[in-house]
């Protein structure tokens, strides 16, 4: 995988400007970006709110080609959407990951790990070295 630019719908641009907007991040997005993501010691950069294809993904790690996804604890509404996003990132080569809020509000720590676990996991299917 060389660096290759990925199409993304400028429509939503706007939307993904608000959504960035510190006010807008809910409570549980914050507490994964500033515990589990911005002082990791992978040394990885997740950004937030990037736009892929007709996505927003909560977070993105270009190099890792790695989407982190916070969902709501009531998020069984949107499995066929979630599946055939997953699908369609997936042939860009991007896994995602997702959690829930009740995940990151009772047990942070099994995230933390676990996203250190996905990291690794991830560096083995692309084969990336520090």
């Amino acid at each position: 995988m060389s660096n290759w630019a990925i199409y993304y719908n400028p429509n939503l641009k706007k939307f993904s400007k608000i959504n960035r907007k510190q006010s807008i991040m809910t409570k549980h997005e914050w507490i994964l970006r500033n515990v589990a993501l911005k002082h990791d010691n992978s040394w990885y950069r997740f950004l937030r709110q990037k736009i892929i294809d007709d996505y927003i993904l909560d977070f993105y790690c270009w190099k890792l080609k790695l989407a982190i996804e916070v969902d709501w604890d009531s998020h069984n509404y949107s499995l066929d959407y979630d599946q055939g996003r997953n699908n369609k990132l997936g042939k860009l080569w991007i896994k995602t990951i997702r959690y829930t809020n009740m995940e990151i509000s009772k047990n942070l720590e099994w995230v933390i790990i676990d996203i250190q676990e996905q990291i690794k996991i991830r560096e083995g299917e692309l084969k990336i070295h520090l």
